[in-house]
């Protein structure tokens, strides 16, 4: 009987010392699992990007995403979107979210990455490719006709309008100006003068503006459809001393046109919602890699609304004027 216990007391303290020595143990890590999600947009300096950057970095820390972000310095440059397409797909990129800078010069960049087993996401601005499993962003057609509505409702009489649009290649200002004129059309009391395309910047975008108030001073109401050219517009109309004649409706929220609307130069914004795109685009990206992509629609439209003197400081406006950081 001794020798029987002696030998469980044993067998039991071995059996012990094989279990500390297992569980001290440290198994190694497992590799990472968090998915790669690039995004490429249209600008690098725009307060509507840094907006929508800021939502999407948002999106990867709450669902564990590795994000790279990338884009152009010029908002045209497609080229340059197209090779920063290719480069997030070399690096490793599982899904990418897009704003095309042009709509038909990116499709083979998109179509080739897809091929490659890319998901795409495409926000803001779409790009004529099939792989786009889900579009994030505003309905570009009404809120050209937000804008001629906004400029019908400030206005009485005879409008005569100048549309200051960006790209002509962009799908997002096409379809802007469209709903604009239809609406103008509809009204019985307004004609479009001049509609001039210029660079999404600025300074081009004033020099635009003031040459197209020179040769048409019986324009009493300028619509930009973009932050650049709202900038620009705004400024042109300021210094050529015209804010109290000329009824401009601008895109976007951006220091500059926040503050042309308590001077004057601005009388209203169509503003978007970029965070949202941002946020929206990344999690979409996220549901596709996650297998949940059967959940998506084909478009999500993004909340634009109409700001102006009298109603930018009510809360609702300044969620929108004022992005999260």
């Amino acid at each position: 009987m001794r020798r029987n216990k002696l030998w469980a007391l044993l067998t039991a303290a071995a059996l012990l010392a094989a279990c500390l020595g297992s569980c001290g143990r440290q198994e190694p890590a497992p590799a990472s699992t968090r998915h790669k999600v690039a995004l490429v947009g249209k600008s690098q300096t725009s307060e509507f990007f840094r907006s929508v950057y800021a939502g999407a970095q948002a999106a990867a820390t709450e669902y564990n995403l590795e994000l790279t972000i990338s884009s152009p310095e010029a908002e045209e440059d497609y080229e340059t979107q197209n090779q920063l397409v290719a480069d997030a797909v070399a690096a490793g990129a599982e899904a990418l979210v897009f704003s095309a800078a042009d709509y038909e010069n990116s499709a083979q960049a998109i179509d080739e990455a897809a091929a490659r087993g890319v998901r795409i996401v495409a926000i803001d601005s779409n790009v004529h490719s099939k792989a786009v499993e889900t579009y994030i962003g505003t309905d570009n057609h009404a809120a050209g006709q937000m804008a001629a509505q906004a400029a019908l409702d400030g206005m009485s009489g005879k409008l005569v309008v100048g549309i200051i649009n960006y790209d002509v290649r962009s799908a997002n200002g096409q379809g802007r100006e469209q709903g604009a004129r239809e609406t103008f059309e509809d009204s019985g009391r307004a004609r479009v003068a001049a509609v001039v395309n210029t660079l999404a910047e600025s300074g081009q975008a004033q020099a635009d503006t003031t040459a197209m108030l020179e040769r048409h001073p019986e324009i009493n109401v300028v619509l930009a459809f973009n932050e650049p050219t709202s900038v620009g517009a705004a400024a042109a109309v300021a210094q050529m001393g015209l804010s109290s004649r000329v009824y401009l409706v601008g895109f976007d929220s951006n220091v500059a046109t926040v503050e042309g609307l308590q001077n004057g130069s601005v009388d209203a914004l169509v503003v978007q919602n970029p965070y949202a795109m941002g946020y929206m685009g990344v999690e979409s990206a996220y549901q596709l890699l996650a297998g949940q992509g059967g959940r998506l629609p084909a478009t999500m439209d993004t909340s634009t609304r109409v700001v102006t003197l009298d109603n930018m400081f009510s809360m609702d406006s300044q969620k929108a004027l004022f992005a999260f950081q």
